[in-house]
């Protein structure tokens, strides 16, 4: 756990305004579909924050980011690497990739994206679907 949260301007000057701005509508798709408990913690050896999403005890997923990079990352265990296969050929290309490239260790797979852009976000979504259903209320439009 983090005792100093990092403020909007320290996560801009650290990622710079564009990713920044990623790393926000990240959040706000996150935060539409799912009620979570966010956490912030030290990025480890190889990132300077780290931002997760967790309910009941178990991670959702979770943001990292470093000097003009971010990092989304989800770990999808036996079960859920079975739906994804089940459905592998409604993901782009790159999710794909990515999906393969990732390591396997023990308790899943360990998918990290470095979203510059915001084209694969419904595919991110999808993805956390298969992890954990939606548990918030859409609003209706």
């Amino acid at each position: 756990m983090l005792e100093n949260i990092p403020t909007q301007s320290a996560m801009t000057e650290l990622l710079g305004q564009s990713l920044f701005e990623i790393w926000q509508a990240l959040c706000s798709a996150i935060e539409e579909k799912y009620d979570m408990d966010r956490l912030w913690d030290t990025g480890g050896k190889n990132w300077t924050y780290e931002y997760k999403y967790r309910r009941g005890g178990k991670t959702l997923c979770c943001l990292c980011a470093k000097s003009n990079c971010l990092g989304f990352m989800i770990i999808l265990g036996k079960d859920e690497r079975a739906k994804f296969e089940d459905l592998r050929d409604t993901f782009s290309n790159a999710v794909c990739r990515r999906y393969d490239e990732a390591k396997t260790y023990h308790d899943g797979k360990w998918i990290m994206f470095e979203p510059t852009d915001m084209t694969e976000f419904d595919d991110y979504m999808r993805l956390l679907a298969i992890k954990r259903k939606p548990n918030r209320k859409q609003k209706k439009s």
